[in-house]
């Protein structure tokens, strides 16, 4: 089981983090969220230095936006936290970026529209559907997740706590890759508690 920690934005935090023995961690870059890149310390020098996966995480972003900021931050990973298109998705495919494409969950996964998207991303990811674009602290009903019947692998997400780990390890998915850590490990927006992190990392594994 891996984890990805989404939502840092200051560089101590992000190196306790890493630490605490994350796969990979999550920036954000959409200004509208109180755990964007901007409203930290963070900057392109200081991630193209770190020995860690990189996600980018866009919501509605241009293209060629998305593109420079990749570049410049040399990120290994985009996630797609809006209502991008499986055409935009294939773009920044062939531009050699692996792609998460986001979904948000209540009662039930749309089987036809992430069939829609299955050969044009890497992971899917399912986060809860709330007011936001992510971050909304509320976990989906994961009995969803028993329909879930395509090849590529998944990120759970969804208001995930330290006190979920062992719920996690044991639901026993094929196609269930990791964890996505967000709000439910914040001491408040953008600042994650590494103790809790590395905590949750050791129950899963």
């Amino acid at each position: 089981m891996k984890v990805k920690v989404c939502g840092l934005n200051t560089q101590s935090n992000i190196e306790e983090v890493i630490a605490a023995g994350v796969d990979w961690i999550g920036l954000i870059f959409y200004s509208k969220s109180p755990r964007s890149v901007g409203k930290g310390d963070v900057d392109a020098k200081f991630v193209t230095q770190l020995n860690v996966m990189k996600v980018g995480v866009f919501v509605n972003e241009e293209e060629v936006e998305v593109k420079n900021i990749a570049e410049a931050y040399q990120l290994d990973l985009l996630q797609l936290h809006g209502d991008e298109s499986p055409e935009y998705c294939e773009s920044l495919k062939q531009a050699g970026y692996k792609i998460i494409k986001a979904f948000s969950v209540k009662d039930t996964l749309n089987e036809a529209e992430l069939k829609n998207y299955e050969d044009v991303v890497d992971y899917f990811l399912f986060d809860t559907k709330g007011k936001n674009y992510g971050g909304n602290g509320m976990k989906f009903n994961w009995k969803a997740l028993e329909d879930y019947k395509l090849s590529k692998p998944f990120l759970l997400s969804g208001g995930l706590t330290v006190e979920d780990a062992e719920d996690v390890a044991g639901l026993m998915m094929d196609a269930l890759w990791g964890a996505d850590l967000n709000s439910g490990f914040e001491i408040k927006p953008g600042l994650k508690d590494a103790t809790k992190v590395k905590e949750f990392i050791k129950t899963i594994r």
